[in-house]
């Protein structure tokens, strides 16, 4: 096909000649003294440079020209991470040709560098083009550059051209090394001690157009200002019956269809997969439909470089005179632009690229003459490695667009949500299914919601809606719910069916007696959402089909809560959300101190008994300590982290973060703490409180939240109807087995439905926790990050993979946003 044909060539244009490298297979080390381990491990393989006479640094570089909000993030963490295992740390300004220049471009970094780094967007190290460096001249005043200063390991943060040019240096250096020699500009016992250059990479891209990773760095944030964008657009559009065309400048278009899915946009057109002839006609006769409904606004994304299937360019400005035309809709389009790299980090971006920082370095460590270059990414919540070369050639080919789980699933996701089937296409099931939100309200059940019963319908189900939760579902306050129903619910917070938290115990009176008040109609399935309430709702639904044949039907539950503590599942919808309003809280009240010398702010999380939000929170804002339940702590703790703070604030230091979850301790509260420090900081600095409540769970959700809620609960939908189909005899459902009653969690890599029944051992219920949490290893490098001297287990560190190209199922959803 010719738009194949076109992907092709555009790609190619960054590329440099590639090569192949082969894989080779880590082990590492792992056991029961892993931490200690750790530590000793750095050490060692420190020595053992400094034994043979070998200058071990790091070298730094962002992208070329282009650059994406998180990077500072990354830059931050590679150089505190360097700096922890004892090595040097050297900042390249300008990109390659601060590289090719050298001189005053390449600057030695300090811890204090990089402070206050997290919450600036762009990359305070600079970037830009360098024509010099594709020259084999240029790479040769480079590796001169570098030599002079005994660098030999490269962490390069950019795109695939960035990569593959870094690559490219690797496999020329030893044969730069003997140009050098016989120029005279270096001596020739330069050529042994620097024989091996090692080179790792992070992918640093809006966007996300990297094989091998779920997110690139700046992605999400980039996500943020477009569905800022668009929310603001639509408050105005609304007032006025406004057609609006937003027309995203990104290719390829990966940022044009999550907004799409995340705003519920009525069209999008992307070059990947060009619309069928006639297209216009379709587009026309869906917003007209739209807009006969009560619908006052229309939302169109176009993409750069969308075409059609014969290769005509499709521009924002060519839809929004089709519409005006066609429809006579008052239209207005508008261009993002580069206000999409703009602006302050998300607090995903700041995490994932902090944790892909540290994993960049302990690869540096580990790395051989033999070890590929490699680039560290995410999957799932997993860091892994990937050999650079692999990921570069699978985009290269343009099979990736095509196959890699996330844009194609999220492609199907929106053609699934999007488009109504003629009522004449759609399966007859006659099955009832009913939709209920149990517990405390997280921004994204409003797009969970619209993702069920618009899945379901399309499945031929009859969809009902229960509100305020098992209080209405005990009162019958059961409606029918149509397609147009859930028409804008995606950027909604809160919870509009209503939800009400009335269970305190796994045994509670209404849960049992739900059954004096029979639904009407018969419910023949149902799915929840929300957090551990709902895990006790279906336990006690579950226990109680013994004596009521009512609950022997499917029951999915979908886990929807701000604090991040449902067992089976290690991510929960609306906890992106809050981990934001926290991020953007602390940025502020730290700016508040701008003009302030030294000033410690103690800060006041949710979550109950979980820290999940005080450690993710403290990891993003780069908080000093952050105190939390599941790590238990005495006065003598808080004495050290107070004369930690005071050490760091007499140097350049000058405003200092603590979090503290709300449950964390009983007796040190929130109030004590801040006495504590206000008392043993006398002198130093002064201190400031802030709780900030129910701020969590309020405002729009997250894109990441819209997306995971909507694709979470495709899935969890798309199950009920097997289930439905499966258990169907004699003309009733019939479901008593335990896989009829589960949770679909996130597990690392994977979302799994999982028995409700069998993660009652996986479950603390006094505390309303998980027994284990995998976001508690993340606790060790939020205190390296502030300076604090202990051990990281990287027992759990990323092991080097092989690229692997599986087409996902008709079914599938993938986690990744």
């Amino acid at each position: 096909m010719w738009y194949k044909i076109f992907h092709l060539l555009y790609m190619y244009i960054y590329m440099f000649q590639m090569t192949q490298s082969r894989a080779v297979k880590l082990i590492l080390v792992q056991g029961p003294n892993a931490e200690q381990w750790a530590t000793d491990y750095c050490q060692e393989l420190y020595k053992l440079a400094s034994a043979n006479d070998q200058m071990f640094s790091f070298w730094f570089l962002t992208r070329i020209f282009y650059f994406s909000a998180g990077m500072n993030a990354a830059v931050r963490a590679v150089v505190r991470m360097g700096l922890y295992v004892g090595a040097k740390v050297y900042f390249i300004h300008e990109g390659y040709q601060g590289m090719v220049d050298g001189g005053d471009n390449i600057r030695e970094a300090t811890w204090e560098t990089v402070s206050s780094m997290l919450q600036v967007g762009g990359t305070v190290i600079g970037s830009a083009r360098c024509k010099e460096f594709r020259s084999h001249e240029g790479r040769l005043k480079a590796a001169h550059n570098l030599l002079q200063r005994g660098i030999t390991n490269l962490c390069v943060i950019g795109g695939d051209g960035s990569l593959t040019g870094a690559n490219l240096f690797r496999e020329e250096w030893s044969g730069l090394l003997t140009e050098l020699v016989e120029q005279g500009l270096i001596e020739a016992d330069s050529v042994q001690k620097y024989s091996a250059l090692h080179i790792v990479g992070m992918v640093g891209s809006i966007d996300n157009d990297f094989c091998g990773t779920d997110m690139t760095i700046g992605t999400d944030s980039a996500l943020h200002r477009i569905i800022e964008v668009v929310d603001a657009i639509m408050t105005t559009a609304q007032s006025g019956q406004t057609g609006t065309i937003i027309s995203a400048v990104c290719y390829p278009s990966y940022l044009a269809l999550v907004s799409a899915l995340a705003c519920g946009a009525d069209w999008v057109l992307i070059p990947e997969m060009p619309p069928e002839d006639g297209w216009e006609d379709k587009m026309c006769g869906k917003l007209s439909a739209t807009r006969s409904r009560g619908t006052r606004l229309n939302i169109i994304i176009v993409a750069e470089g969308a075409i059609n299937r014969h290769g005509k360019p499709i521009s924002s400005s060519y839809v929004k005179d089709l519409v005006v035309r066609n429809l006579g809709f008052d239209t207005r389009v508008t261009i993002l632009g580069h206000v999409q790299r703009g602006g302050t980090p998300s607090g995903f971006d700041r995490i994932l690229a902090s944790r892909m920082g540290v994993e960049a370095v302990l690869a540096l460590l580990e790395t051989t003459a033999n070890t590929p270059a490699c680039v560290v990414s995410l999957c799932g919540n997993q860091s892994v490695r990937l050999p650079l070369m692999e990921c570069v050639q699978m985009v290269s080919t343009g099979c990736f667009f095509f196959f890699y789980r996330s844009f194609e699933n999220n492609l199907k996701t929106y053609k699934l949500l999007a488009h109504r089937k003629p009522e004449s296409e759609l399966p007859v099931s006659n099955f009832n299914v009913a939709v209920l939100n149990v517990g405390a309200p997280a921004a994204g059940m409003n797009a969970a919601v619209r993702s069920a019963v618009r899945v379901g319908i399309s499945e031929g189900h009859k969809m009902f809606a229960v509100n305020d939760g098992f209080e209405g579902f005990y009162k019958g306050q059961i409606k029918e719910i149509k397609w147009a129903d859930v028409g804008g619910w995606t950027g909604q917070g809160g919870s509009l069916l209503g939800t009400k938290s009335i269970i305190s115990q796994p045994k509670h009176q209404p849960v049992h007696n739900t059954h004096t008040t029979p639904p009407t109609p018969r419910t023949d399935s149902k799915a929840l959402g929300s957090a551990l309430q709902a895990f006790l709702s279906l336990l006690e639904l579950f226990t109680a089909r013994g004596k009521h044949d009512e609950f022997c039907v499917p029951m999915v539950m979908v886990p929807a809560t701000v604090s991040n503590n449902v067992p089976g599942s290690d991510l929960s919808v609306g906890a992106d959300t809050a981990l934001n309003a926290i991020t953007t809280t602390c940025d502020r009240i730290k700016q508040s101190a701008s003009g302030t010398k030294r000033r410690v702010f103690i800060i006041e999380t949710m979550g109950g008994y979980c820290g999940y939000l005080a450690t993710v929170g403290g990891l993003a804002s780069g908080a000093d300590a952050a105190y939390i339940y599941e790590e238990p702590f005495d006065i003598r703790d808080l004495q050290a982290n107070v004369e930690h703070l005071t050490e760091k604030m007499k140097t350049s230091i000058q405003r200092g973060l603590v979090l503290r979850n709300e449950n964390s301790n009983e007796n040190y509260t929130t109030d004590f703490i801040y006495q504590l420090y206000s008392e043993e900081g006398r002198g130093v600095f002064d201190c400031r409180k802030n709780v900030l409540g129910h701020m969590q769970q309020g405002g729009a959700p997250s894109p990441f939240d819209r997306n995971f809620g909507t694709k979470i609960s495709a899935k969890a939908m798309q199950w009920v109807t097997k289930k439905l189909v499966e258990t169907f005899r004699h003309g009733r459902v019939f479901a008593n087995s335990e896989d009829s009653c589960c949770l679909l969690g996130m597990r690392r890599r994977a979302l799994i439905f999982q028995p409700v029944v069998q993660l009652k051992d996986e479950t603390d219920f006094i505390h309303r926790i998980p027994k284990e949490q995998w976001w508690l290893k993340l606790r060790p490098l939020m205190k390296i990050l502030a300076k604090y001297k202990t051990s990281y287990d990287v027992s759990d560190s990323g092991q080097l993979e092989h690229v692997v190209h599986n087409q996902p199922k008709e079914s599938d959803a993938s986690v990744a946003m």
